[in-house]
């Protein structure tokens, strides 16, 4: 619409020289007092449809006068199919014919030069094209649609193919004007909203006949057979005749058309019917109800086989049926307008009535869509039609109050398919070894171990190995059908590697590809093959390090108890046992003490015996010793493995600390981690690094060039067992899709893929494939990092209840001949105690004596002497 302004002073130059004159039967109404007005038309002479409506208007009008007794004359022009042509001609009806409004003409391109035309005299267009822009109402105000919008058919032709569980489509239309972005943008969607889409999409310029032959060729080579034509009748025709030339119109091929070819299927010769055999139809539902309609039927077929005896049916359609409402609509406007352009406009706006193309009632400028649609099937000279589909309802046999709906257009009975098959066709086929599918494979990969390309020049020769490719020649081997396919290396990154599948450069993507949601825009993913998420990859350090307390690990502290509580019990028993044999366990209170806790532990580390005297003593000793050694020689293995096996630990257990510090981290050159890692994680994206290697990961970890690395659990694994000894997981594994095999949106091949994979992965091979992979970079020096367990109680309970056991059985049997020493000590103490008692009594009157005798003597001169010498 931006060249209208050179195109109309092209108009206006033409007009000029053309004058004004009278084409096509126009007829002068001046001086005739008894025409109410003028109303122009402007058809195309050439087509079935132009024929149609140039009549069915033309009745229009008489039944107008035979009604109201007032006379309108219709002046109809020949646009003969052109834009230019058809400006030309609503120029001349304004400026010559003074028309109150022009009807048609048929096509988009035509109506908005028409348009434009008619906005400079205010006069109402009602236009007979099957689509309308919306902005085209702002543009034009006395513009009106007068035909039904064919956008609702869409949804009929997405309910066929959703029937027949077709999940992508080739639609075929004419690219003529921009009325067909907006047929393709209501197909496209309706399509999406049963799961299915458009693969293909073929715009042929009108007349295109020269190129016919290399689009449908290269249609054929595709997989896609369910094809959409949306094209004019005479392209149509030509196309078929192409495409049953091509052997195109055979099994396993199925073809929809839209109006107006199915709509004129009625008026199609032999010849053409016969190169549609088998297509399906979706056509607008004209009720051929009522005694208006059959009287206008009659009427019709008697006077369209007289005006164009060369067509061959004479049976009026839905295009005549609108033109024959627009014309009465038109008319009884003007019958209560009283010549205002403006009130006639309102007047035809306002309009609510039944016609014989069904209601007649316009919103938004444009006349109420239909919601139903007829679908036929073409066989043999003419055509089946199969039933109805209805907006909101479904399918059905008829129309009728009692009509019972379905979804699926199966309950319409069978269909007759081209080629003639009874089972209906799966809509694809499989490549053939000519035309093989074309396996996009990352050239790049950062590891090798899943997809390696390698070049061989010498043979010219690529070789595609790795984990991926076996998983998919493995996933190949359970089709029950063979897929011929060719590898082709890509250079670039992951998302514009699916993107090739979108542009047709690729038919199916196999390599380390991330099923992330981003991609689904591109293409479709099998069931992923290998393990889902993301984890971080960080340094270790050892655990064991600079521990003060770490001499008490090898025991649990209940064995520490346990250990000490025996020693001294033991140390207590030989105490006991030998204090009397032994004069250093003899002495105060407190150097017995001493001496009892210096015996617990020797008693541990002695293996002197001969220094102990009772033997209870012996034989509490001998079994101690016993259970001290092996105490002992487990403790010295254990601290001694705690040691000298490395426990190690990550550097870094989260993220929160890596974005505290302000660390740098990296990830996989090419992968989704990057935007993954700055929107859903929030790293900083200036402290974000990429890598293409293993060997670089590995080497900027050890370095600290980076803090962690973030990568696919499967490509972490694959990392951690080629370097298992500094590195390791840490945080948690944050969920997104694992590694799957992309195909095109609405692939038919999905399915059997997906499921074929699933047999591989339930077989146990996919998990065989998986540990050989590990197994070839697995560190085979290193055994498994375990975590040397503290010793408990319970891993020497015999031989502390052993130990305890026997001192307690020395300190029984000590005691028990204790209780008799005392028993006897006792009774000899009371023969002493009499002895004594009685000896101290003779030793008292002895004592008497002899004081008596002293004290004589002491009186006496002799008694110095005596005790001189005493």
């Amino acid at each position: 619409m931006d060249k209208l302004g050179p195109l109309w002073c092209f108009l206006v130059f033409v007009f000029i020289y053309t004058q004004t004159a009278t084409i096509n039967g126009s007829t002068n109404t001046k001086g005739n007092e008894s025409v109410m007005g003028v109303i122009g038309a402007i058809v195309d002479n050439s087509s079935r449809i132009g024929k149609e409506e140039r009549l069915a208007m033309k009745m229009a009008l008489e039944d107008f006068y035979y009604k109201f007794n007032q006379n309108l004359v219709l002046e109809v022009r020949n646009s003969q199919g052109q834009p230019i042509q058809a400006a030309l001609e609503a120029m001349g009806l304004i400026n010559t014919q003074q028309v109150r409004a022009i009807l048609g003409p048929q096509t988009w391109e035509e109506t908005s030069l028409v348009a434009e035309v008619g906005s400079k005299s205010d006069i109402p267009i009602f236009s007979f094209a099957n689509t309308t822009p919306k902005w085209a109402a702002e543009r034009w105000p006395f513009l009106l649609q007068a035909s039904t919008n064919i956008f609702n058919q869409m949804k009929a032709v997405a309910a066929i193919v959703e029937s027949w569980e077709w999940q992508r489509v080739t639609v075929i239309y004419e690219d003529r004007d921009s009325s067909a972005t907006s047929v393709l943008h209501h197909l496209s969607n309706a399509l999406r909203e049963v799961g299915a889409e458009i693969s293909q999409l073929v715009a042929l310029a009108p007349f295109a006949s020269s190129s016919l032959s290399k689009e449908l060729a290269r249609l054929k080579k595709g997989q896609c057979r369910v094809f959409v034509v949306h094209l004019s009748l005479s392209l149509a025709e030509k196309l078929f005749e192409m495409a049953k030339r091509m052997k195109m119109m055979e099994r396993d091929y199925v073809w929809i058309t839209t109006d107006p070819v199915t709509s004129l299927v009625h008026a199609m010769n032999a010849t053409t019917i016969s190169n549609m055999q088998g297509i399906l139809g979706v056509k607008s539902y004209l009720p051929e109800t009522g005694g208006h309609f059959k009287e206008f039927h009659r009427r019709f077929r008697k006077r369209f086989r007289s005006e164009h005896p060369e067509e061959n049916n004479h049976e009026p359609d839905i295009f005549a049926a609108q033109a024959y409402d627009a014309a009465w609509t038109v008319a009884i406007a003007m019958r209560e307008s009283n010549k205002v352009p403006r009130l006639l406009f309102e007047k035809v706006f306002h309009s609510d009535f039944h016609g014989l193309s069904g209601k007649v009632e316009f919103i938004d400028n444009k006349l109420v869509s239909l919601n139903i649609f007829q679908i036929v099937n073409v066989m043999g000279k003419s055509y089946r039609e199969l039933g109805f589909w209805s907006y909101g309802h479904g399918f059905s046999e008829n129309v009728n109050e009692n009509a019972a709906y379905n979804s699926s257009m199966k309950v319409l009975g069978q269909v007759f398919w081209p080629g003639g098959p009874w089972y209906t066709p799966r809509g694809w086929t499989l490549p053939t070894s000519t035309n093989p599918l074309k396996i996009g494979v990352p050239a790049a990969a950062n590891f090798k171990e899943y997809v390696t390309v390698e070049y061989d020049q010498s043979e010219n020769n690529i070789s595609y190995t790795g984990f991926a490719i076996d998983v998919f020649k493995a996933t190949l081997e359970e089709l029950p059908f063979y897929l011929p396919y060719n590898f082709l290396p890509f250079n670039g990154t992951y998302n514009a590697l699916v993107e090739q599948i979108q542009l047709k450069n690729f038919d199916a993507v196999v390599g380390d590809v991330t099923i992330v949601a981003g991609r689904y825009q591109y293409a479709e993913f099998t069931h992923p093959y290998t393990e889902s998420g993301i984890v971080m990859v960080v340094p270790v350090i050892s655990k064991t390090s600079n521990r003060a307390w770490l001499f008490m690990k090898p025991f649990t502290m209940a064995m520490w108890i346990l250990t000490g509580v025996i020693n001294f019990y033991n140390g207590f028993v030989i105490w006991l046992l030998e204090r009397n044999n032994c004069p250093e366990l003899k002495g105060s209170v407190l150097n017995q003490m001493g001496m009892l806790i210096w015996l617990a532990f020797n008693t541990l580390l002695s293996t002197n015996g001969a220094r102990l005297h009772s033997n209870l003593s012996r034989m509490t000793m001998v079994v101690w010793l016993f259970v001290a050694l092996v105490i002992m020689q487990t403790y010295t293995a254990n601290l001694t493995s705690m040691l000298t096996v490395q426990h190690l630990g990550p550097t870094v257990t989260d993220i929160e600390t890596l974005k505290s510090s302000n660390a740098i981290i990296g990830h996989c050159s090419g992968s989704f981690l990057s935007r993954y890692l700055v929107e859903v994680l929030h790293f900083n994206p200036n402290n974000i690094k990429t890598f293409s290697s293993t060997e670089a990961y590995a080497h900027a970890l050890k370095n600290g060039e980076i803090a962690a690395a973030f990568l696919d659990v499967p490509l972490a694994n694959l990392f951690l067992a080629k370097y298992c000894t500094g590195f390791t997981k840490a945080g948690p594994t944050y969920k997104v899709g694992g590694f799957g095999f992309a195909f095109p949106r609405g692939s038919p091949l999905l399915s059997s893929i997906t499921e074929a994979l699933l047999k591989v992965s339930e077989s146990g091979q996919l998990r065989e494939l998986e540990n050989n992979m590990i197994t070839s970079a697995k560190c085979e020096d290193v055994e498994p990092d375990k975590e040397t367990p503290s010793l408990s109680p319970n891993s020497f309970l015999v031989l502390f209840i052993l130990s305890g056991g026997t001192s307690t059985i020395a300190l029984l049997v000590y005691i028990l001949r204790v209780d008799k020493s005392i028993l006897r000590h006792k009774i000899m103490w009371r023969v002493m105690r009499t002895i004594m008692g009685h000896w101290g009594s003779q030793k008292r009157r002895y004592s008497r004596r002899v004081s008596d005798v002293a004290e004589n003597a002491s009186n006496s001169p002799n008694t110095f002497e005596l005790r001189s010498q005493v």
